[in-house]
């Protein structure tokens, strides 16, 4: 196996599906973005969304729960290549969010990750940088949701 498989580079693996529920919506957006239209079927019906809809940072953190779950070092026999396995380290960041059609509660999202690429980090000798495209689609195959993220990754 090669660190590009196990990486994934250029594989778009698909790391799970979430429903979002009503009473769920409600609870992420107390918590975190209390805004009518997550909270309110009422207001939301007034709002330009029309009805009760998720939080864009709810579904980025669900995409980020699927990702954890289906990333391969969640499977330690997955590696089989030369060298110890790779560790999968923190994430310098992510860019291009895009939240590009309203989740609605009732509604099915599937999650997806795709490696783009990695390169060696001249300032961290033995680790290297996996730049990744992440993307969620709703049960009609629409997608809701785009962003490009990064991650440090030890590999010798």
């Amino acid at each position: 196996m090669t660190l590009d498989e196990y990486l994934g580079i250029g594989v778009t693996r698909t790391l799970g599906s979430h429903r979002f529920e009503a009473d769920e919506i409600k609870a992420f957006a107390r918590k975190y973005d209390p805004q009518p239209f997550h909270l309110d079927e009422a207001a939301a019906e007034r709002s330009v969304f029309g009805r009760l809809c998720a939080s864009g940072w709810h579904t980025v953190a669900m995409w980020m729960r699927y990702n954890l779950l289906g990333r391969p070092d969640a499977d330690p026999g997955a590696w089989t290549g030369p060298g110890p396995r790779p560790v999968f380290g923190p994430s310098p960041g992510f860019e291009n969010l895009k939240w590009l059609k309203p989740v609605y509660a009732g509604e099915t999202v599937t999650f997806t990750r795709t490696g783009i690429s990695h390169r060696a980090l001249a300032t961290r000798p033995g680790w290297r940088l996996l730049s990744i495209r992440c993307e969620g689609f709703d049960s009609s195959g629409d997608k809701v949701i785009e962003f490009d993220s990064a991650v440090l990754v030890q590999a010798g």
